[in-house]
């Protein structure tokens, strides 16, 4: 291990795993953003055929997953882990999809961060020799979420304008030993880290502390700074999170301004209502496996450090008044 681990926080892979493949499926308001045609699917309304939208979130990250297998030529029997999760209560989504697809299964829960630590476990399970082939994947949906964390969408709450919009659709990254595309090739994983924010409607408040740290650790870590990058991205940060990051980030001597963003300022269009922007496990991994991988394919980026975010509440805790506490991981993908 020793030689892979740099610094506190950092791991430099031996083995980089390559991307073969990703999925992506977005639902109608996505559909209608600015990266609609990066995305392989559009639902054209949010019930995807079910009779409820946690039946149409299960649906969606089952068939990414099955998307991103056909894309890579390859089937569930011939995957060695499927690493997943979302947002709802004991990552059901991720559960009952694992249950169709019969691949040895971990499920995970950091929230929005997810798809992220997806990708950073199952670089190490490949890198470390202990699979082949992974499968990282994600998702969340506007509906489900919203009901669980806040309000029944009946009943037509006003949200404060730094709320964030949750992202409907799903996200699947295929990774593998050998084969051509971007490559995994440094992971730093965050610390939780609670500021004491309390409002369950300001995540981009509450996570940026997280991300800043992750992304300063990782410049401390590796040696790097921003300008060794063609694109450092949060996963939902938003307007607000981005902004505070931002000011965080100058204040321990690292400007972001040239060349950082945030998915959630990404996936739509300010004329779309969402407020601050987007959120949701959904949120990073799909516009990381349409539009970022593929600006990379298309030579635009060559090196991209992605901090993944996630705020780590739960209805009960916060019904009890308990703060909120967050994490990042970060991801550094490039072309070989």
């Amino acid at each position: 291990m020793s030689n892979k681990k740099i610094g506190q926080q950092t791991y430099q892979l031996a083995n980089p795993p390559v991307i073969i493949a990703s999925a992506t499926i977005v639902g109608p308001k996505e559909g209608e953003g600015p990266l609609a045609n990066t995305f392989d699917k559009v639902l054209e309304d949010t019930y995807y055929g079910e009779k409820t939208w946690e039946k149409a979130e299960r649906k969606v990250l089952q068939e990414s997953i099955e998307l991103a297998l056909q894309k890579g030529g390859l089937t569930p029997q011939q995957v060695d882990f499927m690493l997943a999760g979302d947002l709802l209560n004991q990552t059901v989504s991720a559960n009952f999809a694992a249950s169709k697809l019969g691949i040895p299964f971990l499920g995970l829960y950091g929230a929005c961060s997810t798809a992220y630590e997806g990708m950073a476990l199952g670089s190490i399970l490949v890198d470390g020799g202990f699979a082949a082939t992974v499968v990282a994947a994600a998702s969340s949906h506007y509906g489900t979420a919203e009901r669980q964390y806040r309000f029944p969408t009946e009943q037509g709450s006003q949200r404060p304008m730094y709320a964030q919009w949750t992202v409907t659709g799903a996200g699947a990254f295929l990774l593998s030993r050998t084969g051509v595309g971007p490559r995994v090739t440094h992971i730093t994983i965050g610390k939780v880290m609670d500021m004491g924010v309390k409002d369950p409607a300001d995540m981009g408040s509450a996570m940026a502390p997280a991300a800043t740290d992750t992304i300063v650790r990782h410049f401390q870590d590796t040696g790097r700074g921003p300008a060794d990058y063609d694109l450092i991205v949060t996963g939902d940060l938003a307007s607000v999170g981005k902004a505070i990051t931002v000011e965080l980030a100058k204040q321990q001597g690292y400007d972001l301004s040239a060349n950082y963003t945030d998915c959630g300022i990404l996936i739509y269009d300010a004329s779309q209502d969402v407020h601050a922007g987007g959120s949701g496990c959904a949120c990073s991994a799909v516009v990381t496996g349409g539009h970022l991988l593929q600006e990379m394919a298309e030579g635009r980026y060559k090196r991209i450090l992605g901090v993944g975010t996630g705020a780590l509440l739960s209805p009960l805790t916060v019904q009890q008044g308990e703060s909120i506490p967050c994490i990042g991981h970060g991801v550094v993908i490039e072309m070989p």
